[in-house]
């Protein structure tokens, strides 16, 4: 993409996000900071980031983020407006996450020896938590929330020291993660599905709130999880031959992401449907073509004339939450900040999400210069139910035993 078409498209983005800022010179040091994490900085600290920007010492960047008067959840919303006009779509998809930055002491906000699956082990570390947004267009983050174990919230002198609000109580993970779908629902972006990996999925008041909020979800639960009783394992081991499929879960680094899938549907339940559904329950399994003992397992709720290939597609955004962390990690330095203070967390991790966005955009841009759209999968209804569910069989596998027949 050409420099100025870059430069002025930054420019715009920009001046939105400055009228936040009542300031000249925190509007400016912004200015500095985003443009430093989008720029060939070695490690994006204040020091350095500092230096990129012809500072003298890096005391204007860190009065940016700890002192200055402003408000980083301002910022997000803008934030939000800006990946809904450039990225939004109606089947958009929001998927949560959590992320782990390991740290060093006992000081920054949140810190403390928890298990972190960035890491994959228990490690000294704040969590955060995250919303994503997914569109065929493109993907960026678009919510954060630092998680705030007890330790934290029950010391309140440790508290008050990293500066956290004295309204901010303890909140469980599940509990952030629904602040931030409710806050995304009243923002711009359009949104029709959720998803999110086990350690949201598989609560049942998580999925019955999605279902309250008018929200289809596809989210992955563990093998144990129960469905009417039976676990959800057992439930697929019943699955006849024709019910699996093999479809693409999205485009990935090698080309698409090929596995096999089998779906039923699930009888509904009168407390919560009543006479005439209006959504449809399933579930869903996800096998690996190389290695088959490793199946996936998922729930879903969606329209009554969703298709396997719909979950199969909102079921493969979840990993473009992991694509985000790694792209905004190694490119815009999310994890690279020296801040302690709980204030100071909010506004590196939302000017990094900014500048992950802007990258997002001009890569959408660049995209739809000339890409053909392509044709989506179809799915077939197999004619009886089998086992209380009504298994989705591939249409090919169906031909071929006929003509065995």
């Amino acid at each position: 993409m050409p420099t100025d078409v870059w430069d002025r498209e930054l420019n715009e983005l920009l001046l939105r996000i400055g009228a936040r800022f009542t300031r000249v010179e925190p509007r400016r040091r912004m200015r500095d900071y985003v443009q430093g994490l989008l720029g060939p900085v070695g490690r994006k600290n204040s020091w350095q980031l500092a230096e990129y920007a012809g500072h003298h010492a890096p005391h204007g960047l860190q009065h940016l983020l700890s002192w200055s008067r402003w408000d980083a959840d301002e910022v997000r919303d803008d934030l939000q407006a800006y990946i809904a006009e450039q990225l939004g779509a109606p089947d958009g998809v929001l998927i949560l996450d959590d992320t782990g930055f390991v740290k060093k002491g006992t000081v920054s906000a949140g810190v403390q020896r928890q298990y972190s699956g960035t890491a994959g082990r228990t490690e000294n570390c704040q969590i955060g938590v995250f919303a994503a947004y997914a569109t065929s267009r493109g993907h960026a983050l678009v919510d954060r929330e630092l998680y705030l174990p007890k330790s934290w919230t029950e010391d309140h002198e440790r508290c008050r020291t990293a500066r956290i609000p004295d309204e901010r109580a303890f909140a469980t993970k599940l509990e952030l993660a629904r602040a931030m779908i409710g806050r995304a629902l009243t923002s711009p972006l359009p949104i029709a599905w959720v998803t999110a990996d086990s350690a949201y999925g598989q609560d049942s008041h998580f999925r019955r709130f999605l279902e309250d909020a008018g929200l289809s979800y596809v989210v992955a639960v563990p093998k144990s999880q129960q469905v009417h009783g039976p676990r959800i394992d057992h439930l697929i081991t019943q699955a006849p031959p024709e019910a699996w499929q093999r479809l693409s879960a999205g485009a990935g680094a090698k080309g698409d992401r090929l596995y096999d899938w089998a779906a039923a549907r699930l009888p509904a339940v009168w407390e919560f449907d009543g006479d005439e559904p209006t959504r449809q329950r399933w579930m869903l399994a996800r096998r690996s073509i190389a290695r088959p003992d490793e199946i996936a397992y998922y729930l879903a709720c969606a329209p009554l004339d969703a298709t396997v290939a719909d979950l199969v597609r909102v079921a493969g955004c979840r990993w473009k939450i992991e694509e985000c962390f790694q792209s905004a990690k190694n490119e815009c330095g999310l994890d690279q900040y020296e801040v302690r203070r709980y204030v100071g967390w909010y506004r590196h991790i939302t000017l990094a999400m900014l500048a992950h966005a802007f990258l997002a955009v001009m890569t959408c841009q660049e995209r739809e210069k000339g890409v053909p759209v392509g044709t989506r999968p179809t799915s077939w209804t197999s004619p009886r139910p089998r086992f209380a569910v009504c298994w989705q069989l591939d249409p090919a596998a169906v031909l071929r035993t006929a003509a065995t027949l």
